[in-house]
């Protein structure tokens, strides 16, 4: 629906805002006519500085950067509408990038360029090779944090001369209470001054809204949120930024922010503005929490306060290896200063260092809090010296051992919360190493008597390693960037949970009332944080929803129930949606963009459908975690695949799936490229000159202008997640090629000739097609099969290509192997592909695109493309053989020394004669090349599967003179031989 809403809003608007732009509205002197930027103030108010950067622009100016939230009961929907502008007259490519919450979901991406609507799809990602065998690597090997604080979506297109391009984004996220507050972020960040730049934010709940604030932007994401009396201090009222407009009643607030662009230079000329951050908290009362309940789906939120505090038995397990050395360990100690003064007399607690070796500062105990012990454990921190490796699981099984000991021993407490705290900034060197052995020990020494909290410090951490280990021991984990103030980052985290209220909670609903409920047991509930749980309602005739809340506290167990009255809630839900739309409506009619207001109205249409996606987004998330807890492959499977049904069903842009877009092609000329068309009689249709059409799967070639909804753009490029996915469709390619039985062409443009010869091999023999190995690095060769020769053939046998490697030695060796039915890349990781699904994998040195059933495209370091078609058939007669067709679409990284088959003619010119007619004979004609006489007749041959015909000059013979040496010298001793060819290059 939503996507639907979006689409007609976009189709709908105005030819001012969207169409080609008229010529008259490009000024001949920007610097007295400013019109092109569709400033929305007059010139003569811009300064001459902000008029000289906007002359000196060359990338496409960004017209307008209207962002739109809606906050429904913490669950937020944001839409991002980019207007870019072209004013050039020749096409300029237009980056759209903008920084999402991590935590978020993307759900739509639309283009309009050139007035043609280019909407993105969800699809599953295609199952792959395991590329982790569990091996803990190298710090230096780096890997991307499963949980950043932002990801950044990034989308680059062609944008015609003199046009504009629209770009619309939404996400969703819901909204994490920590430390008493919820905080709303939203990234300014367009990289240049923006002629009309608007965010509006609309916050509308059930309960009041308390606390609201907005900060100053801010720039730097480690920013401190610790609290306590050795936090630093937040401004008592902090200011916002300019232009920014609060209005906040008792259920609904609205801020807007909307600095004109010379307002913008005056906080920065570089688009990078800071993040613009509203923090709030809603009124909550003792008891269950706030119920809701709309269309058959119910959500809860359960956020007890006024409790006594519970008391915690904490370890302390702190990386003191080499890495720590500097301003990390001083930080860390920093940190450690003050959360020992904020532990409180009732808490248990000790420290271990670890690196080679493992120290414990109290052995075999855990001692209580006191002024002396406090003191003794300062002297402990202050003394710690960072040196050798990384021993994480002899630390982790010190510190369990610690925890364990004491929870048997008649001085604990029956109703205290135990938990580690471990850091690190890196990964496993020392001891055990592997992932999944440190994991299965860690689980042994826990127990499930005791969590784990990790945190990761820096860039050189293992994160998968550290987020399994907290989640699968009830933990959380934290990442802390290199450049953070880790002291104020570590403080934050420890604040979050240093307080705990409540352990051991269970919440419960009516049986036969509800169904598909999320997590609802959780360890502990931490002061200041949020509880959320949704779920389906199942019996419509229901009046009410029991609700049962089990915990324990500091001395005793608890129980909350209640009945909510079911239509009660419907009600009361449905009018506090109403209040957020009617206050969207109301923003709508202040002046500004009538898109964006748009956006605002397609936004408020979607909100009664917002408990089931906050069932549908904690839905998601519940499965991943559970597919990381996975003790099984079958039960991994299954949350993999029922969290992939979710996400498609939603529309969610997760771990699992990708989004997919087509891409404009633009024209040399600057103009977009026509659109396809389907013609008359699809069955006459001829391939242009220089298209590569995919083959279907019965084994006959796809039309050119085959229908559209069957092909997706193979520009499509790769968006933060988002993984690149090709086409079928035309893919220009040269005719020089390999392919049939096989058919060599080599395509001479500088002589304006191609050339075609046979090679008549023996299945099994391997041919060199491209050896450049002492120069580029790259080898292709190609592997024959035998065949049959059809009926009526003069031939006893054929042999077609099997199998294709393309082996790269630079910047380190990595191949490809291509078969028909699978290709197997060996870069970074080994992946086995299939060639019937539609995938794309960059591995570094090559990158690989496949059209399922149809062609594999082969990037080498960007200017070295080969395509191999894949010729497939579904009911084989007995002479067909699937095979392969090897074409070179770019060999500009080649070098002029390259050699084989194929290779050897990349950068010769050739000459044609004609022998004149003797008494006997006819008129013959000769092919020049490399001082030597090759006769040639004229022929016809059909290339791309046959769909287009190409004349060549034919070179009998095996190509004998044509090539040089004779066959026997390319033949290679195996697949992934890389020799070079005997007789030195083929320069003469």
């Amino acid at each position: 629906m939503l996507l639907l809403l979006l689409l007609t809003l976009l189709i709908c608007t105005s030819q001012s805002v969207l169409g080609r732009l008229e010529e008259s509205q490009f000024a001949d002197d920007i610097d007295s006519d400013l019109a092109d930027f569709d400033l929305g103030i007059a010139p003569r108010r811009v300064p001459r500085q902000v008029k000289t950067i906007l002359v000196k622009e060359t990338k496409p100016h960004i017209q307008e950067l209207s962002i739109k939230t809606t906050i429904i009961s913490r669950y937020a929907f944001t839409a991002v509408y980019c207007a870019m502008l072209n004013r050039h007259s020749a096409a300029a490519e237009g980056v759209f990038q903008f920084q999402i919450p991590a935590g978020a979901y993307v759900s739509n991406f639309t283009m309009i360029i050139g007035g043609r609507v280019y909407q993105s799809e969800v699809m599953p990602k295609e199952k792959r090779v395991k590329q982790d065998n569990g091996n803990a690597k190298n710090k230096d090997s780096g890997a991307a944090s499963p949980e950043p604080e932002v990801e950044v979506f990034r989308m680059a297109a062609s944008i015609p001369g003199r046009n504009r391009a629209v770009f619309l984004l939404t996400y969703e996220q819901l909204l994490q209470r920590r430390l008493g507050r919820y905080e709303h972020v939203t990234s300014l960040r367009p990289l240049q001054l923006v002629s009309r730049l608007s965010l509006d934010v609309t916050i509308a709940d059930h309960s009041p809204i308390t606390d609201l604030q907005v900060l100053p932007l801010r720039s730097d994401r480690s920013t401190n949120t610790a609290t306590g009396p050795n936090a630093p201090k937040t401004p008592a009222k902090p200011e916002p930024p300019i232009t920014t407009v609060i209005k906040n009643e008792k259920n609904v607030c609205k801020i807007t922010f909307g600095p004109n662009i010379v307002q913008q230079a005056k906080i920065t000329t570089n688009g990078i503005l800071g993040d613009f951050v509203i923090r709030y908290d809603v009124q909550r009362d003792m008891g269950i929490g706030d119920i809701q309940v709309l269309n058959g789906h119910f959500v809860h939120y359960f956020a007890p306060k006024d409790l006594p505090v519970v008391p915690k038995n904490v370890v302390f397990v702190i990386d003191t290896s080499a890495s720590m050395v500097g301003t990390k360990i001083r930080q860390t100690k920093d940190a450690l200063f003050t959360i020992l003064r904020d532990l409180r007399p009732g808490d248990r607690f000790n420290l271990v260092s670890f690196s080679n070796k493992i120290k414990v500062w109290q052995p075999n105990r855990l001692v209580p809090v006191t002024p002396l012990n406090v003191r003794d454990a300062k002297k402990f921190i202050y003394m710690l010296v960072p040196t050798g490796g990384t021993n994480i699981d002899d630390a982790i099984q010190t510190g369990s051992s610690l925890l364990r000991d004491y929870l048997s021993s008649p001085d604990a407490s029956p109703n205290s919360v135990s938990l580690i705290i471990f850091l690190t900034d890196g990964r496993p060197t020392v001891g055990v190493t592997q992932s999944i052995s440190i994991l299965g020990n860690t689980r042994s020494a826990v127990q499930e008597k005791f969590c784990i909290f990790t945190i990761g410090l820096g860039n050189d951490v293992d994160y998968r390693l550290l987020e399994r280990m907290a989640l699968e021991n009830c933990g959380m984990m934290r990442r802390i960037h290199e450049e953070a103030d880790a002291s104020a980052m570590l403080k934050g985290f420890y604040d979050e949970i240093g307080t705990p209220l409540l352990s051991d909670i269970r919440i419960n609903y009516t049986e036969d009332s509800v169904q598909y409920v999320t997590q609802h047991l959780f360890t502990n509930y931490f002061n200041g944080s949020e509880i959320v749980i949704a779920g389906k309602l199942t019996n419509n005739s229901a009046e009410s929803l029991h609700v049962q809340v089990t915990a324990s506290n500091s001395d005793r167990s608890i129980v909350l129930e209640t009945d909510v009255p079911l239509r009660h809630r419907q009600l009361e839900t449905e009018k506090h949606v109403k209040a957020a739309t009617a206050a969207m409506a109301a923003g709508a009619k202040t002046p500004g963009s009538g898109v964006a207001q748009g956006l605002g109205d397609a936004l408020g249409s979607i909100a009664g459908d917002f408990v089931e996606r906050v069932w549908g987004f904690l839905s998601v998330k519940d499965r991943l975690r559970s597919r990381l807890r996975s003790q099984t492959s079958k039960e991994r499977e299954d949350h993999i695949q029922q969290a992939t049904n979710l996400s498609l069903t939603y529309h969610f842009l997760t771990p699992l799936t990708n989004l997919v877009v087509e891409k404009p092609e633009v024209l040399a000329d600057g103009t977009m490229a026509p659109a396809p068309t389907i013609p008359p009689s699809a069955g006459q249709a001829v391939s242009t000159a220089n298209e590569l059409p995919g083959d279907r799967e019965d084994g006959k070639p796809q039309k050119p202008n085959e229908k559209p909804g069957s092909q997706t753009s193979s520009l499509s490029n790769k968006i933060g997640k988002v993984e690149r996915r090709p086409a079928k469709k035309s893919i220009t390619v040269s005719k020089t090629s390999a392919d049939g039985d096989p058919h060599f062409v080599v395509e001479f443009p500088l002589s304006k000739l191609t050339v075609c010869f046979n090679i008549n091999g023996e299945p099994g023999h391997i041919l060199g097609l491209v050896s450049d190995h002492k120069y580029s690095g790259v080898t292709v060769n190609g592997k024959l099969i035998g065949a049959p020769a059809p009926p009526g053939s003069h031939k006893q046998q054929r042999t077609y290509f099997s199998t294709i490697t393309i082996v790269v030695d630079q910047p380190r060796r990595a191949y490809i192997e291509v078969t028909p039915k699978k290709v197997i890349l060996d870069g970074r990781d080994r992946m086995v592909l299939p060639c019937h699904s539609t995938v794309a994998v960059d591995s570094g040195a090559l990158s690989v695109s496949i059209v399922g059933k149809s062609n594999v495209t082969v990037t080498v370091g960007g200017n070295i493309v080969f395509v191999i078609l894949l010729h497939q058939y579904k009911n084989p007669a007995p002479y067909q053989r699937d095979h392969l067709g090897f074409y070179i679409a770019d060999s500009n990284g080649l070098s002029r020394n390259c050699h084989g088959l194929l290779g050897q003619f990349l950068y010769e010119e050739v000459g044609l004669a004609e022998l004149p007619a003797q008494a006997d004979t006819k008129p013959s004609s000769i092919l020049k090349v490399k001082d030597r006489s090759v006769p040639v007749v004229q022929k016809s041959r059909r290339i791309y599967s046959g769909t287009q015909s190409v004349d060549c000059w034919f070179a009998r013979n095996n190509a004998a003179k044509l090539i040089d040496g004779q066959y026997e010298d390319y033949l290679m001793s195996h697949m992934f031989d890389t020799g070079d060819w005997p007789h030195g290059t083929n320069r003469v």
